[in-house]
Parts: structure tokens; sequence; C-alpha cells
């Protein structure tokens, strides 16, 4: 039985403008954590605060915990949603100490109780001894714990983040991520988590929701979202890939292109000769010596990125400003000249087809 449903969702701000989310089902079970994940503008936070009661859709149903807490005839304020958001700049108050901040909602519980769930939740997130300092004195990943802390301490149904992670610096990022999972798997709290970062998304998430322009795009584990995205967009906007056409060939298990024939993973079910269009990631052409790969080109351009060499191969041999090239991840300690001819196979189960 799921746990969140959103159903038939439809949020229209202006009468006169496309809508901000539109026809967005949803269904969430009891402990999983979910991304939904996109560009700005694409209808993700607002998402969020339709669950959490801050907006009203203009049409569509909101069940939690198998309540309706909006439809035509309902409306559940935010307060009694059972609803915790840390927000994107964490709303802390500075004027109190970590744990008056996380007994701000818990203003109804008795004394003692009060006291025992803020050292419950602030051990939980690893900051006990912390207690009576001010946020001001913790550094940013502390004051995002002490967020999470405050917004678990009522037993909310559920959590929503809202770019929890947009505000550290990369190493720190790469840190809260496993240490957030870790703190939502123990106090096994369902969780809804809005980000426009991929690393982000894929590093916490049970599930992916990829949107754009207020429509989901596709819903599936992070593995799949990446190795078989449904649409160009997500295949773009999920990592980095090589879009080419072509054509169904009568196996059903390869498309001919104009770099040669591909393998796909599986067979597919479009009819033969179809055109189609397939995506290929950067990291499933794999570099072969002495010109023994299936595929040639010329390498135009050589990018340095740290953990790999971005090569950008030119498929014919004639310069052609206007030729598509393919983006390939070269290992960082061969040593790849622009202009060099190069050869390389292409691994199947990083070919997807896409609409």
């Amino acid at each position: 039985m799921s746990f969140i449903k959103l159903t038939n969702i439809k949020k229209v701000f202006n009468r006169l403008d496309k809508p901000a989310v539109d026809n967005f089902n949803l269904t969430i079970q009891q402990g999983e954590i979910v991304s939904i994940l996109g560009p700005s503008g694409c209808g993700k936070t607002t998402i969020l605060r339709l669950i959490a009661g801050f907006e009203q859709p203009t049409v569509g149903t909101i069940e939690i915990d198998g309540k309706t807490v909006y439809d035509e005839k309902t409306f559940v304020p935010p307060e009694k949603r059972g609803v915790g958001m840390v927000f994107q700049d964490y709303a802390l108050f500075p004027h109190l100490t970590i744990e008056k901040n996380v007994a701000f909602g818990l203003n109804k519980w008795r004394r003692g109780d009060k006291r025992r769930r803020v050292r419950e939740v602030l051990e939980l997130v690893d900051l006990a001894e912390y207690a009576k300092r001010y946020p001001n004195e913790l550094s940013g990943g502390q004051q995002q714990r002490v967020a999470l802390a405050r917004a678990l301490a009522p037993q909310p149904n559920v959590v929503l983040l809202d770019e929890p992670f947009s505000n550290l610096d990369a190493s720190l990022r790469e840190k809260m991520r496993h240490e957030i999972t870790d703190i939502l798997k123990k106090a096994e709290t369902t969780a809804i988590i809005v980000t426009h970062d991929q690393k982000d998304a894929f590093a916490v998430s049970d599930r992916v929701v990829v949107m754009n322009e207020g429509v989901i795009q596709q819903v599936a584990h992070p593995r799949d979202i990446y190795t078989c995205p449904t649409n160009c967009f997500v295949a773009q906007f999920v990592g980095r890939t090589n879009l080419l056409q072509g054509r169904v060939a009568e196996d059903l298990k390869h498309v001919d292109t104009k770099i040669g024939r591909i393998c796909l993973a599986e067979k597919t079910k479009e009819a033969i000769d179809e055109e189609v269009m397939i995506s290929i990631r950067p990291e499933g052409c794999r570099l072969l010596e002495n010109g023994e790969g299936r595929y040639k080109g010329r390498v135009a351009r050589v990018v340095y990125s740290g953990e790999y060499q971005e090569l950008f191969v030119r498929l014919s041999e004639e310069e052609d400003t206007t030729d598509q090239h393919l983006l390939i991840y070269a290992p960082v300690e061969k040593h790849i000249e622009i202009g060099s001819s190069i050869s390389f196979d292409i691994t199947p189960e990083l070919v997807a087809l896409v609409d």
C-alpha cells in the first residue's frame, strides 16, 4: 500500500500561464527516499509545497498515510499533515541554542518527553555535544544536520528537503549525502528531496523522479535512469551522452548509424528499418589499440577533467566544422593528441533507445 499518493496533480498559478505542474502522478512507499530531479523552473519545488500544504493544487488529490489531505472537498492545513520540512537555507533561529531550535516544534509535548526527544534526535544526527551552542558556532554541514533533527523531532509522516546540499562546498556535499541518507534510514523516515543535481539525487535515493516543464519524464531507480533513459531530455539532463539517429536492423538487436552498426543491450520492439534515436554514454566507448576497434574517428579536442580525459571525436576523416562529434571518456594515463586517429568499441549496456 502506498504511503504518499499524488493523483492527477495540476497547479496553475495564473489561469493564462502554462501549468507549473501538470498531470503529476506518483506513489511513494513508507520508508522510501525519493528525489525529484529537474532544472530550475520545472515544478519540483511546487510539488514539495503542495505536499506540505503551503500551496493548493488546482486539480488533483494528495494522500498521506492513507488520509486525504487535499481534494476538491478537503484541505488539511500544513501543521496537521505530519510533514517535516528542511529548507534550502536551513531557517535556524540564530538567537536559540541548538537544543531549543530542535525543540521548537514540540511545544505541545510534556517537558520530560520534549527533553528526551531532543536528546534522541541530536544523538541520531551526532550533535548531542553541541546542544548548548548557537547556529553561528557550527559549520554548514552541522547546521544542516540541526535542521534535519528539527524536522525529525515531531516524528512526522514524511520529511521534505528542498535543495539540501546546494549551500555546501564539493567535499562537504559528498560527505553530507551519505550522512543524511544514513540518518533518514536509521529513523525509518519517508523522505522527498528536491534537487537539480544528478549526483545528489543518485547518492541518496531509492527512486528518482525526473521532471521537465511541470511534467514527469521518468520514474525509476538511479541506475535505470542512467542506463535506460526514456527520452532525449532525460538522457541529456542525467549525465552526459551522445545522441545518434539510425535505423533498426533486421535482428532488432542493432541500429545502423552513420558510424556503423551499434549493438543494443536487448532486442527492441521497434519495427525493422524504423528511424530511431539512441543514447550512448561517453564511458561506454572503450578505446582499443592498433586500430582493433569496430569504430574509427579523429580527435578534434581533448579536455582534461581530473578523473578522465574528454575526447571530442570527429566521426568522419574529412575536416568539417558541421560534422557531429562523439564525446568519449579516456583514462588520464593515456597520451592522446589532437588530430590523432583512434578506434573504439561501444558497450551495449550503455546504449539506449530514446524518444
